[in-house]
Parts: C-alpha cells; sequence; structure tokens
C-alpha cells in the first residue's frame, strides 16, 4: 500500500547556501504573518475569514509591490506552501484540533521552510541533494529513500545545524501476522510495563543532563546581562550567541536519545505483536500536576503512543485504546475480582480472593491487555 514516509538527513550548505535559506525562511515567515494579520482584521470586520485561493492570489501583488518585492529572491512554492501551512492552521482552530494560529517570530529555535517537487527539482544526486533556488546541497546520507519525492522542509536549529526532511510516497507491506498481542501500562520510574512481564527502564535523559544543563544556563544568563550592560543587542552579542548555541546542542542532543529510543521501542513492539492495547491516557491533563509534570514530559508518552499509531497503519497492526478510568491496577488478573482502590506507593498486593501475589504494573498491563482483547471483540 501507498504510504507517505519521511526521511531526514544533516545538510552542509556553504554560506552562499546559507544566506539563501536564511532569506528564505525570512520571507516565509513574512508571508504567513502578513496574511495572519489581514486574516485576523477581515474576521473582525466582516465575521469571516479569508481563504487559501484568496491569500494566493494576493500574493503576486505583493512581490510586485516595490516595498516588498524581495520576495522575488526565494523559492515561489515556499511561500505558497507558508500559506497553505496557514490555512490548515485554521482548518485545524476551527475543527478543535489545535489553538488559534499564532505570529511566527525569529527566536523560535527550529526555523524552517517547505518546497514542492516540481519537475523533479528536488533530487537526490550522489553525496549532494538539489533543492529550489539552492542548487547542489552537500548532505550526509544515511539511508536511501524509497518512492517518488513529494517535498522537502529544510531546517535551521539553534545550534546551527541544517536538515532537511524529504516526505516521499513508497509502497510499505504489512509484515507478518505473529498472533500474538500484548498490553502495555506506561509510567514514569519505568518507561513501559508489558503484560509479557517485561519492564522497560526509563532513561530519563533530560535528568541526566539536568546539571550540565542548568550550568550552562547560568552561563548565558549571565552573557546575557553583561550584553544588556555594555548596550549591546543579544543579537550581535557573540558571546552570548556562541554560549546559546551551546546551550542549543545539549538540547538537541536530549531530543536526538530520546527519539531514538522511542523509534527503537515502538518499533520492536509492532514487529512482534499483531494487537496492542494501551491506556488512553491524558497527557495533558497529567502535565497540570507540577509535582508530575517535568517527569511525565520527560518520558514522552504521547509521541510514543503516535510513533505505535502511524507504524501500526503502515505494517498491518491493531492499536486498542483502553478507557483511561478503567481500573487495570485494582483488579486481580488471575480472578478477575477488583480489590478497591490502590495508592501510589503501594506496589505489591496480594488478592484476597484467589491469593495471588501481584507486581502492580505487571498486574495493570495484563488488565490492560485482557480489557484491549474484549472491546476488539465487542467491535
Amino acid at each position: 500500500m501507498l504510504r507517505h514516509k519521511a526521511y531526514q538527513f544533516r545538510l552542509h550548505p556553504n554560506k552562499e547556501q546559507e544566506i539563501l535559506i536564511a532569506k528564505t525562511i525570512g520571507c516565509a515567515r513574512f508571508v504567513f504573518n502578513h496574511f495572519l494579520d489581514l486574516w485576523n482584521r477581515s474576521y473582525t470586520e466582516t465575521g469571516k475569514g479569508l481563504s487559501y485561493y484568496a491569500c494566493s492570489a494576493m500574493l503576486p501583488k505583493l512581490k510586485a509591490n516595490k516595498d516588498t518585492c524581495w520576495l522575488k529572491e526565494v523559492d515561489s512554492i515556499a511561500l505558497q506552501s507558508s500559506l497553505k501551512n496557514l490555512a490548515d492552521a485554521f482548518s485545524r482552530f476551527f475543527k478543535k484540533q489545535n489553538n488559534k494560529p499564532q505570529f511566527k517570530g525569529k527566536m523560535n529555535p527550529v526555523q524552517s521552510y517547505t518546497t514542492k517537487n516540481v519537475n523533479n527539482n528536488i533530487e537526490l544526486k550522489g553525496k549532494k541533494i538539489q533543492l529550489p533556488k539552492l542548487g547542489l546541497v552537500k548532505f550526509t546520507k544515511s539511508r536511501e529513500p524509497k518512492g517518488r519525492i513529494l517535498n522537502a522542509t529544510i531546517r535551521k536549529y539553534a545550534s546551527g545545524k541544517y536538515f532537511v526532511s524529504i516526505l516521499c510516497e513508497e509502497e510499505i507491506n504489512e509484515l507478518p501476522k505473529t498472533n500474538t498481542a500484548i498490553g502495555i501500562d506506561l509510567g514514569i520510574t519505568d518507561f513501559a510495563i508489558l503484560s509479557d512481564g517485561r519492564k522497560i527502564d526509563n532513561s530519563q535523559f533530560s535528568s541526566k543532563m539536568e546539571e550540565k544543563l542548568k550550568r550552562e544556563q547560568r552561563k548565558l544568563s549571565r552573557r546575557a546581562v553583561v550584553a544588556k550592560q555594555n548596550g549591546i543587542k543579544l543579537l550581535e552579542a557573540k558571546n552570548y550567541q556562541k554560549q546559546k548555541r551551546k546551550v542549543a546542542k545539549l538540547h538537541e542532543k536530549v531530543m536526538n536519545q530520546r527519539t531514538d529510543f522511542l523509534n527503537k521501542l515502538s518499533t520492536e513492539i509492532i514487529k512482534n505483536h499483531d494487537v496492542i492495547c494501551i491506556e488512553d491516557l491524558n497527557t495533558k491533563g497529567m502535565l497540570r500536576n507540577k509535582k508530575l509534570a517535568k517527569s511525565i514530559s520527560d518520558v514522552s508518552w504521547s509521541s510514543f503512543v503516535t510513533k505505535l499509531e502511524y507504524k501500526a497503519d503502515w505494517y498491518g497492526r491493531k492499536i486498542i485504546k483502553v478507557d483511561r478510568w478503567f481500573p487495570s491496577s485494582q483488579i486481580c488478573s488471575e480472578c478477575g475480582v477488583q480489590d478497591g482502590k490502590k495508592l501510589l506507593n503501594i506496589r505489591r498486593w496480594t488478592c484476597p480472593t484467589c491469593k495471588t501475589e501481584h507486581d502492580r504494573d505487571i498486574n495493570a498491563s495484563r488488565n490492560i491487555l485482557y480489557e484491549g482483547l474484549k472491546t476488539l471483540i465487542r467491535v
């Protein structure tokens, strides 16, 4: 079945290409903000917003204007993509899928633009990639993309590194059936507890780097103070910018470690099981708990579930979400008797009916499996 799959590679642009990337990002941001302002004003004055086609029709006039004629210097498809992103953001907002679109700023740690493949203007050529306006750009080719290239997103991170994400349309075959199912209970001490008795350790990437991050961020704050005392703008303060990149590299390292861990674990689970039963957690609500918010954010449950879902869709697996109010830790997985509410500090308990001794988390994962399979049968 044809699916969309993204490949990310490190870019190594030369000075001229870096300047053009910065210009394109700036122009795409300007177009997004300009038409967001027009959209908001139209809604305030008439009660109706604009549309992608209305904005697209106004874009040539904006390029022809002598005050904004510099928009002609960059990839025109990137500007159209910026308009498309704005229209999609409003569409999701009205469907209550995300918040109202906000203006983009220069200080965002990740700056990007997207361009489409038209007449093979995006193409891999050995150790270089052909990109619109940029020409051939050196890149680190870690994998061989398959299928037809649809678009490319060029990103610049706060660390100063450049990456390109290529979206391809390719044939992805379903994995062979294993005739097995598994239940997963997500936790903080252990990242995932599986119904087969395995516990996946929580690597706690942020907390391991916490002391070093604190030290480097304090240096960053001191350099900001010094720059202000000397009347130097932060964008022009070389010591501040150097330290800022150092802090960004540490954050990037944590992000890469976490992403690698989640990808490997989700792929292993998808490969070995036909049915995956998991609790439907209210992560946003749980993040309001000040005592646990940092730990919950570090383990990235939402990202893990998202990876499981799209990989299950690719490879013909089934994800069953169990109701968040299901008392998985209160029910004996052997005899099915519910033994009242269990406090979080009770990690082991014995069923008063069948006398089975339970590990709280493993018992919960088994109950999630049983409840998920019941849901699957009912459906």
